[in-house]
């Protein structure tokens, strides 16, 4: 179910760099828009349009087409982690905070590559002493400097649209490791299975899951109802499922009639 487009903003409010983040956000909400539809949203000139369009193209976030602009194509607009770092960002704050409630002093915690893991990384500190294990360059970036953070990076390939490393290196340092939580999210949930677009992220998430006592999964509800490439896991393996309170009546009750652990986030 695609999201109320965001009320028109005036230009005194944004600069720049915040107004292509909000446009972006409509964009991915609407699937396309035109140049004027933009312009007037937004309260600039066409001009201005077409060069906050033109950054956003060149960062591969969306195709520029005659007089318009449209989100790229599913399997891209799942794998680019620039561009998912902007989806449903109030939504995956509110999951960050509500797993750190999860998570206690002296465990060992596992992060995926995810951009949901990375807005609990930049938390994680406030639970110190902690034992971080992650694939998630971002996770690591925000925990290198914490100093009551052990962090172990798993190794492998870097792939530079995850921002991640992948692989049998990657993989045979996880069945070698054992954490008390493993923290991780997937692209789609169709009805109590959580699917993953790629296939060598799949592989990781899934060895990530096997080295660890506990398993949660942090999902935005929008994902409920899609698909994706690759089978990760069935809910139920899951310990406990965190979603965002827009999920819809009938999902709810899919959920509760298969006896998933499930618990609702609000989002302020």
């Amino acid at each position: 179910m695609i999201s109320p487009a965001p009320p028109a903003l005036r230009p005194a409010t944004k600069g720049a760099p915040a107004r292509r983040q909000t446009m972006l956000d409509y964009i991915i909400q609407s699937g396309s828009a035109q140049v004027d539809e933009l312009a007037e949203r937004f309260g600039v000139s066409r001009m201005t349009v077409h060069r906050d369009l033109d950054a956003l193209a060149e960062r591969g976030m969306v195709n520029k087409q005659h007089g318009g602009v449209t989100t790229r194509s599913s399997s891209v607009f799942e794998s680019n982690f620039a561009l998912r770092s902007h989806i449903a960002a109030r939504e995956k704050q509110a999951l960050a905070r509500a797993v750190l409630e999860e998570i206690a002093s002296g465990e060992a915690v596992m992060l995926d590559d995810s951009t949901t893991a990375s807005e609990l990384a930049s938390l994680l500190p406030t639970r110190e002493p902690l034992t971080v294990i992650t694939n998630g360059l971002e996770s690591t970036d925000r925990l290198k400097a914490a100093t009551g953070i052990k962090l172990i990076t798993l190794g492998g390939d870097y792939q530079p649209r995850f921002n991640a490393t992948f692989g049998l290196l990657c993989e045979q340092t996880l069945a070698n490791l054992r954490a008390n939580v493993a923290i991780l999210s997937a692209s789609a949930i169709l009805g109590t299975t959580a699917y993953v677009q790629d296939p060598a992220v799949t592989q990781i998430k899934r060895a990530q899951m096997k080295a660890a006592e506990r398993r949660i999964l942090l999902v935005h509800s929008a994902k409920f109802g899609s698909s994706a490439l690759h089978r990760l896991a069935d809910l139920r393996e899951f310990d406990l499922v965190l979603i965002d309170d827009g999920l819809t009546v009938a999902h709810r009750r899919e959920l509760n009639d298969a006896g998933i652990r499930y618990r609702l986030i609000g989002v302020t």
